[in-house]
């Protein structure tokens, strides 16, 4: 979720996120703000809202709250704020956020490392974006950012190169790590039907829903 605004030439969208849990820390909360701003400006793509084109340019500011309560994220009313709780343990064994258009969601902290594209892909799902249809894109060349685990790419970008495609026991699927922010991908948030007041508008919808620890759930 976040704010989007029309300045000049460019079209802003600002989002804050904001981790808790038991595995956020500081270091993990700026890598995750860093690969997202990183990934989503990385297409350097443009837009054109209201018969202007606009250079689309994503600004994420990012903190860590330790002692953060349920009714801060209740009772936010603040657009730019994304709620994310990190755990060592996920239930499903993978990170989600709240559906699509949403503010809040669960990591687990080992689909973060470095590189992973979890944050990246998971944001895209906070600003209205979903998993493709088709998720056989041998042919196609590097995967976009909201193709799921388990998707069928070409070799040089599964986890084993050498693996049957499809094979998940020996890593014929998608490697995270190689998937990308694509022009396409910034197209498909149709920024020119949000409702456009004083050049301002926001992406997404509040869920604003606070999560346990999945480890006190089992």
């Amino acid at each position: 979720m976040g704010q989007a605004e029309l300045v000049h030439t460019e079209l802003i969208i600002h989002s804050n996120i904001i981790t808790y849990g038991n595995a956020a820390d500081e270091a993990i909360t700026a890598s995750i703000r860093k690969e997202i701003e990183d990934m989503w400006n990385a297409p350097n793509a443009t837009v054109r809202v209201k018969n202007t084109n606009y250079r689309v340019i994503f600004r994420i500011s990012a903190s860590y709250h330790p002692d953060l309560i349920p009714e801060e994220i209740f009772e936010n009313t603040d657009p730019l704020n994304n709620y994310f709780r990190i755990e060592e343990f996920a239930i499903g064994n993978i990170s989600f956020v709240d559906g699509l258009n949403c503010n809040t969601g669960y990591f687990k902290r080992d689909n973060l490392q470095d590189g992973s594209t979890t944050a990246a892909h998971e944001y895209g799902h906070t600003i209205g974006l979903d998993h493709p249809t088709l998720l056989d894109i041998r042919g196609q060349g590097k995967p976009g950012i909201m193709y799921p685990r388990g998707s069928i790419v070409d070799a040089a970008y599964q986890y084993n190169p050498a693996a049957r495609a499809g094979d998940n026991t020996n890593g014929g699927t998608m490697n995270p790590r190689n998937r990308e922010v694509t022009e396409n991908d910034i197209r498909l948030i149709k920024l020119h039907r949000l409702n456009w007041k004083n050049n301002q508008a926001r992406v997404g919808e509040f869920s604003s829903i606070w999560h346990p620890d999945h480890a006190t759930l089992r």
